[in-house]
């Protein structure tokens, strides 16, 4: 009796520390609030109305990076035009871009000084994808070590960059810095892009920075070609105020945007600036112009269009066409005869192959005793000939 106890006190003590346990196992995810752990590494992202105390800020050791907020859609017309209204409003935007691009390169100067990794993000509009990303990099002026990210706020092409043209963008951006950037957008529109990854051969594999304000996203993760995320916003200004938020950042409001990276500081020192696809080499998904005609070009106003290159074939896929070429000759070769022949070939073609050489080499020996006629000629040749 004394040994039944025992026994069913320690499996008492066990099931309580599994069950205490947990908690602390289901934080060890990075899809469960990483935040809450201290080896896990975060970002700050703000645009030009979020207030700093840059002195403050850097007392939290955990923050490793700061993203500003570049260009917004496309460039602000430099000759304003039309009547007194317009006119206001068009040197209105200019103003508002040109203190933008100044307040942009403070912070970049200062957040590099704290010894911050850097990094800016382009809020994409409808209209010209390949202006805009234009607009970008002259705006962001992006060094070898800057993160780059397209902003896509929602899936919604008469309020923000389709995606489509999205596609396009990622592309100038390649052709002209030769990195790529980040993918920034929320859970519905990053399903829909891992659901038609096939039509989005770019996105798809981009860098995700998930936008996504709940404590846990494992059973909302996009998957796809992801398999995880390279930053998740989980705090902003709509999950965090005065009383309660996910995470406070020394010298920031509640309206500052916090990420995490499911790594380390050190880690996230070296994957940043993420310049890569998830998942393939970047050469597998080039695109060239498309040939335009000298008559054409001289009258100006040409809209350059862009093709898909056919992937040059690897090793490992040649190699892997060579085996599946082989594998069906040789199932060709096994499989029983149908039709007339059903039932008297029954090791397939090799055994009908075999029967009609030996039918052949039949017909060869008959011709061979009739006189008068050559088995290799087309016609018959008289003896007299």
């Amino acid at each position: 009796m004394g040994a039944t106890q025992s026994d069913f006190w320690r499996r008492l003590f066990a099931a309580a520390a599994i069950a205490f346990a947990a908690p602390s196992a289901a934080l060890a995810s990075d899809f469960s609030e990483p935040w809450k752990r201290d080896d896990r590494a975060l970002v700050i992202d703000a645009y030009e109305y979020n207030s700093i105390d840059w002195a403050e800020l850097a007392s939290d050791k955990r923050i490793v990076g700061f993203i500003n907020k570049a260009s917004d859609g496309l460039p602000p017309p430099y000759a304003c035009k039309g009547d007194e209204t317009e006119v206001r409003l068009c040197r209105a935007l200019f103003r508002r871009h040109a203190v933008a691009k100044e307040l942009f390169q403070t912070r970049r100067t200062v957040a590099r000084a704290l010894g911050l990794e850097w990094g800016a993000y382009h809020l994409a509009r409808p209209g010209n994808p390949i202006e805009q990303a234009n607009n970008f990099i002259d705006f962001a002026r992006p060094g070898p070590d800057d993160l780059m990210a397209l902003d896509i706020e929602d899936n919604d092409p008469e309020k923000w960059m389709s995606l489509a043209d999205a596609e396009e963008f990622v592309r100038h951006v390649h052709r002209r810095v030769g990195r790529f950037p980040v993918l920034y957008t929320n859970g519905s529109t990053a399903q829909h892009i891992a659901d038609h990854r096939h039509l989005y051969p770019l996105l798809s594999r981009l860098p995700l920075w998930y936008a996504r304000y709940k404590p846990e996203i494992d059973m909302h993760f996009p998957k796809g070609n992801w398999r995880s995320y390279a930053l998740w916003q989980f705090a902003t200004q709509a999950n965090c105020n005065a009383r309660r938020c996910p995470y406070r950042v020394p010298g920031t409001p509640t309206d500052i945007d916090v990420n995490v990276a499911a790594m380390t500081a050190e880690e996230l020192r070296t994957a940043w600036p993420f310049g890569g696809l998830v998942g393939v080499p970047v050469d597998m998904l080039f695109r060239v112009p498309v040939p335009v005609a000298r008559a054409e070009a001289l009258e100006g106003e040409v809209t350059i269009a862009y093709v898909d290159v056919a992937r040059l074939p690897t090793f490992l896929m040649l190699a892997e066409a060579a085996g599946e070429g082989w594998r069906r000759m040789r199932y060709g070769w096994a499989v029983a005869m149908s039709g007339p022949y059903r039932g008297r070939y029954r090791h397939g073609m090799a055994e009908y192959a075999a029967g009609k050489l030996e039918a052949f080499q039949q017909m060869i020996a008959d011709a061979e005793s009739a006189a008068g006629i050559d088995p290799i000629a087309t016609g018959s040749i008289n003896a007299k000939d």
